[in-house]
């Protein structure tokens, strides 16, 4: 009995051998046409693939969208760092343009000072109480700068050399004088002569300089420069500083009094020109008619 069992599952596995190569041989050959299991078959796996293949096909591409999301995020916050940059680089050569301007235009000024030795210096601070008043700048003793000097921009007189040091100096500005600070002035104007005036002060409310001590026969005009006259000893001649605005009498009803319009901004201040007066003018037209004798 174990023997026929075992015959007959031999024979059931060469039969199935036999079928299995059968329907092999059958599905590899060239057809034209497939049979209705082979049809059958082929649809039931394509509907699988298409029942797997959505959802998958639907996670792959939420997964793209939200990395592509992430990447835009990105590229957002790179491009809105880069025009970050870009707006502080324009900033930046905004202001290196303006102070290349005002070194040209200082430069162009010192030239015209010829009589005098002008020292070039820049601003490094202003003080936050007493911002008005004073200003720190890069020259000291050891470039020529002393006490009292004249300090001036292209534009005109900002002020004077309050205390020196070595390396840095202390500049009081115009808006910071008062009686002690005098500058002795001549008024120019058209057809007449030059009125004479010292500046003694500054007007905070109106931002205007206050040039006093004028005679009450002198007729001043609004728009009348106001130039050093070098009379006081301190102040070179000619240093310009600024504008009649307006002519008023004094209290006492002796003298004038004219509120001048600065031509220098007192309170933007970059570059400045340190005016050293005690270099002496020399007289060439002398000299030349000196040789020919």
């Amino acid at each position: 009995m174990p023997s026929l069992f075992r015959r007959k599952r031999l024979m059931i596995v060469l039969l199935g051998f036999i079928v299995l190569v059968t329907l092999i041989g059958f599905s590899i050959r060239d057809r034209d046409s497939l049979s209705t299991p082979e049809k059958f078959l082929q649809d039931s796996v394509g509907w699988m693939q298409t029942i797997f293949h959505k959802p998958v096909s639907f996670v792959d591409t939420t997964v793209e969208n939200v990395q592509d999301m992430f990447n835009v995020y990105e590229q957002n916050q790179v491009l809105k760092t880069r025009l970050s940059e870009y707006k502080g680089v324009i900033q930046e050569n905004q202001r290196l343009n303006k102070e290349v301007d005002e070194l040209q235009d200082t430069l162009g000024k010192s030239e015209g000072l010829s009589d005098y030795s002008s020292i070039q210096a820049t601003v490094i601070a202003r003080s936050s109480d007493r911002w008005f008043e004073q200003m720190t700048i890069n020259k000291g003793e050891e470039d020529g700068v002393e006490k009292d000097m004249a300090v001036m921009t292209s534009d005109g007189l900002v002020g004077k050399v309050k205390s020196a040091g070595a390396f840095h100096s202390t500049v009081l500005l115009l808006s910071g004088f008062d009686r002690s600070n005098k500058i002795s002035s001549w008024v120019v104007r058209e057809d007449k002569e030059e009125a004479f005036g010292l500046i003694e002060g500054y007007d905070d409310e109106s931002g205007r300089l206050l040039l006093e001590g004028i005679k009450l026969d002198e007729e001043l005009e609004p728009g009348d420069t106001v130039i050093s006259s070098g009379l006081g000893g301190v102040f070179p001649s000619n240093l310009r500083i600024g504008t009649v605005e307006e002519v008023v009498n004094d209290q006492y009803g002796l003298t004038k009094t004219a509120y001048v319009e600065p031509f220098a901004d007192l309170f933007d201040i970059n570059h400045v020109m340190v005016v050293d007066r005690s270099v002496e003018t020399i007289d060439t037209s002398s000299e030349a008619e000196g040789d020919e004798s």
